[in-house]
């Protein structure tokens, strides 16, 4: 934009930039659903967010704390959008009834089976990975580590909750061993549920997994200013595309 005065061209750039990220935005579809359980369970509720074209489907199961609603996991799915991934989003029971107490690992480990199933028939062609913020990554791993699932492609983690904070443990990593699937593991380098030097111990004996530090972020994965967000979905996205790049050069 030649000829024009610098606080001009920023304020074109500024606008394009705006008008590209808003196309983006409406370009993705959400749909709302329910996934029945099972009878005794019931139904919870879920959501899709899909951009215009889709490299792979992936399961994002939220933590203890808040449900699928919360700001962290809508950001994060808008976000793995605008990269080219789609995400379905959901509520363990014990969100969807309003209780406090998290699901027994049986109950969390059936809802997580059934939103795999609910994916794979919505989104059969597409690559298949699943993923979970603090309990919802654990939660994932330990039902593949007992119910191993071939069309499952990788797991994401982001925050593993190793331990309690304050209360440095491997017990929660037991399972680990037996995911016959790439993992990767997002975590904060300030993360108060694991401790940092124990999680690289942990990951360092997984041959399929892979750790990526996120520089100064906790559990949250609050870190000042920097777009953290941004940043999951980018790494999330180069991830993938790996792992589907390799898939199909075996096929």
């Amino acid at each position: 934009m030649p000829g024009l005065p610098p606080n001009a061209r920023n304020s074109i750039t500024i606008h394009i930039l705006a008008n590209f990220i808003l196309l983006n935005f409406l370009q993705m579809k959400t749909r709302s659903l329910k996934i029945k359980v099972s009878s005794s369970i019931g139904s919870v509720s879920a959501e899709v967010i899909a951009p215009q074209k889709s490299k792979g489907i992936m399961i994002l199961a939220h933590g203890a704390g808040a449900g699928m609603h919360h700001s962290f996991m809508v950001a994060l799915s808008q976000s793995l959008a605008e990269e080219g991934i789609t995400t379905l989003r959901f509520n363990f029971p014990f969100t969807e009834n309003k209780k406090g107490r998290p699901d027994t690992p049986a109950v969390a480990h059936q809802t997580i089976e059934t939103a795999i199933l609910k994916a794979k028939k919505l989104f059969p062609k597409l690559p298949l990975f699943v993923a979970g913020k603090s309990f919802g990554g654990r939660m994932t791993s330990q039902c593949l580590a007992a119910h191993p699932n071939d069309t499952v492609k990788g797991i994401i983690f982001y925050g593993f909750p190793l331990h309690a904070p304050g209360k440095p443990s491997v017990e929660r990593a037991g399972h680990l061993k037996d995911v016959k699937t790439p993992m990767l593991f997002l975590q904060g380098s300030r993360d108060e549920f694991a401790d940092w030097k124990l999680i690289e111990s942990v990951t360092a004996s997984l041959p399929l997994a892979e750790l990526i530090k996120i520089e100064g972020a906790n559990h949250a994965f609050k870190a000042g200013k920097q777009d953290i967000i941004k940043l999951l979905a980018t790494i999330t996205n180069d991830w993938i595309e790996k792992k589907i790049k390799k898939e199909n050069a075996r096929k």
